[in-house]
């Protein structure tokens, strides 16, 4: 409860017959039936107000249920966030692309960096509530069930942007991988590479489970799409000349070898190491360089 001696005049009138933002405020959500009122804590001072406007309106029946929650702080947990923070941390708070019309600095979007609806939804709703559960990954049927004012806390919740990735891998793991090809097919013929949907099935099989977005498996699999063109020269020291004779063997293997799987092709290494004597610790570092 809020004592009245503890609430000040607020004008509610201007002088050129504009309502501030108390009363139109109150007016509005009164004629548009709003049954709820959630917002940020520091909005809890001007709660007692709206509660007297209602009352002296005679609104009393159909006032809306006040809720605040907590404020949303930097990454580091010291501070209410701010554009300025995200724009500077180089991570999005907006849904979209914006572009600032007075300064013309843009400031990107959660759509546009990458982030599924989903994912996004999951991660926004545990900012200040928990389910009093382990579980974190939330149907929107699910979270309609599980969601409930009274599980808000009262502390402010650290934007943690690398939860966010977090949501978004586990989501594109789940999704269709159908879907994800069409994506990663686009994204192709953007970079005049003609990729057929078998062939991108197969590459988004490969590669949903290590990405955090879907953007991210063509940039990944671009050793698939071009023909290397540099190496890691610290790793020419591990060449020595009994791989190298090896691996002259192995390739003259691979162009007989009928069933082109990932086991029958270890096998053959293992096999051609074990025929010659020489340990596979040798081979494995050259191999890969080859």
């Amino acid at each position: 409860m809020v004592h009245s001696s503890a609430i000040d005049d607020k004008v509610l009138m201007k002088s050129d017959g504009m309502p501030t933002y108390h009363l139109a405020n109150v007016v509005d959500d009164h004629l548009m039936e709003i049954t709820h009122v959630i917002r940020g804590e520091e909005w809890l001072p001007s709660a007692p107000l709206h509660v007297l406007l209602y009352t002296y309106f005679g609104w009393e029946k159909t006032m809306p249920t006040f809720a605040h929650l907590p404020l949303l702080l930097k990454p580091e947990g010291n501070g209410k966030l701010s554009k300025r923070d995200a724009d500077s941390g180089g991570f999005p708070i907006f849904p979209m692309d914006w572009l600032d019309p007075s300064s013309g600095q843009k400031s990107i979007g959660f759509k546009e960096e990458g982030y599924l609806p989903a994912a996004l939804v999951n991660f926004l709703v545990f900012l200040g509530w928990n389910p009093g559960t382990e579980q974190e990954i939330f149907s929107m049927a699910e979270l309609v069930q599980a969601f409930s004012l009274e599980r808000i806390g009262k502390a402010g919740a650290k934007f943690d942007i690398a939860k966010a990735k977090w949501f978004n891998e586990q989501y594109i793991k789940v999704t269709d991988s159908n879907v994800l090809a069409i994506e990663l097919q686009a994204r192709a013929n953007e970079n005049d590479i003609n990729l057929d949907h078998p062939k991108a099935l197969a590459i988004t099989e490969l590669f949903k489970d290590r990405v955090t977005f879907v953007k991210d498996i063509f940039t990944e699999a671009s050793f698939l799409f071009h023909t290397p063109n540099k190496y890691d020269e610290n790793s020419i020291g591990k060449w020595n000349t009994e791989a190298s004779a090896i691996l002259a063997t192995y390739a003259t293997q691979l162009a007989t070898v009928q069933n082109f799987e990932v086991e029958e092709l270890k096998t053959l290494l293992f096999s051609t190491c074990e025929t010659t004597g020489v340990k596979m610790g040798k081979v494995m570092a050259p191999f890969r360089l080859a």
